[in-house]
């Protein structure tokens, strides 16, 4: 048995945690092999729920559970980690301007980063999943400025699973059939979903996946709205946002930073866009088509760009652009 990892799931009382924390406690994220101390921060109001959570995280009798650690405090919760799952953010209210939201969540990330660099280990690998979560990890990884920014990630994952499963049921194969669709972008409704350099295991032979389909416009329309809004569709049909399938996909964005990606397959997720060579300017956090080995991602190079998708990956940077410099304004002032 190797030595504990320490891996800080924050937002721990809410309902994608609930999801999320018997996989990571059961070995299917960090592997079989790996034990885990779980460190569960959450506000102070939800000490309570949080308790409940401990005591069935205890009732799992998990092996690779080493301990479970649950807390209101910053300075216990970020101490030495390897990992940390930042899930827990200021939800939307009815009424509320993204502009609003924007300027509650900067300061919590503010807050988080600033911890992540006064406790954590500098090789910790930061995942952001709380929204706006793009603009959320950007102001994360400014206040951790000793901690290498690629250790920063947010999670696009679950828009790229959405692309997936979307293309699998409309050709009537499995998800696992279908590979290389890319989320470029913003984790919002701008971003996009691209499948022109995606493949598609169809009797035993890989092909591209217009090709495949052969309903451009159904792929150049529904299928990219049907992706950026099925979040909405969720929240509309269970009266909650996701839960399931985002800690499914965060299960997916952590099991690929630790154990790399297969060969020949690419995943997105949102990443700092320093040096890219996708025409997106630099110091924004967007989402690319990844590599990732020995932990460490690369952003996968020598795609064609047609016009059709130069449009839309430039509609998103621009909402990137806007939401930092409103972020930022907020940022010093604070």
């Amino acid at each position: 048995m190797s030595e504990p990892i320490r891996v800080l799931v924050t937002g721990a009382a809410g309902q994608i945690a609930y999801s999320l924390l018997y996989s990571i406690g059961n070995g299917s994220v960090f592997g079989k092999d790996q034990p885990v101390i779980l460190v569960l921060l959450d506000i102070t109001p939800m000490m309570g729920v949080l308790d409940g959570v401990l005591m069935e995280l205890q009732d799992c009798a998990l092996p690779l559970l080493k301990d479970v650690i649950a807390t209101d405090k910053e300075d216990i919760a970020f101490k030495d980690l390897d990992v940390a799952i930042l899930v827990g953010s200021m939800p939307r209210r009815d009424g509320m301007e993204r502009k609003d939201l924007l300027k509650a969540n900067v300061k919590i990330f503010k807050c988080q980063g600033a911890a992540l660099e006064k406790y954590a280990k500098k090789s910790v690998k930061v995942i952001v999943v709380g929204n706006p979560a793009n603009t959320n990890c950007l102001t994360a990884a400014k206040s951790a400025p000793s901690i290498p920014k690629e250790n920063f990630s947010c999670l696009t994952r679950l828009d790229h699973n959405r692309a997936k499963a979307q293309i699998a049921l409309k050709l009537g194969v499995t998800s696992d059939d279908v590979k290389n669709v890319i989320i470029w972008g913003n984790h919002s409704s701008t971003q996009y979903p691209d499948v022109s350099h995606a493949k598609v295991k169809l009797q035993g032979k890989e092909v591209g996946v217009y090709d495949a389909l052969k309903d451009d416009s159904w792929l150049k329309g529904e299928f990219i709205t049907t992706v950026q809004q099925r979040g909405a569709a969720v929240i509309k049909a269970r009266k909650l946002s996701s839960a399931m399938s985002a800690a499914k996909a965060i299960c997916d964005h952590v099991r690929n930073i630790w154990f790399g990606t297969p060969e020949g397959e690419f995943v997105s997720m949102g990443i700092i866009s320093d040096g890219n060579s996708y025409g997106v300017p630099d110091d924004l956090l967007y989402s690319f088509p990844v590599t990732i080995k020995n932990k460490t991602w690369k952003i996968v190079e020598g795609l064609t760009i047609n016009d059709f998708s130069r449009e839309k990956m430039d509609l998103t940077a621009k909402e990137l652009a806007e939401e930092k410099e409103t972020a930022f304004e907020f940022l010093s002032s604070a």
